[in-house]
């Protein structure tokens, strides 16, 4: 078997380098704050394309920075 490719999310990561909290993330991006926490602690969840965008703004940054593509081993 090949090495899968899956994307996690670097959410957290990245609302942390810029000391924002999951509560203030959640009212800046106008998101629910238990979506929030829930991509926040599960950086394989799946997620709308909405829903990374408003992140994305809320946080300053491209969308591809809250990306990152690893292989299937690695996330797990």
């Amino acid at each position: 078997m090949g090495r899968r490719a899956v994307i996690r999310l670097k959410i957290r990561e990245v609302a942390q380098a810029k000391q924002i909290s999951r509560t203030r993330l959640s009212r800046l991006a106008d998101t629910n704050y238990k979506t929030i926490n829930a991509l926040w602690n599960d950086p394989y969840r799946e997620v709308t394309t909405t829903t990374l965008d408003k992140i994305a703004k809320a946080l300053g940054v491209p969308v591809t920075d809250l990306l990152e593509q690893v292989s299937d081993e690695e996330s797990h």
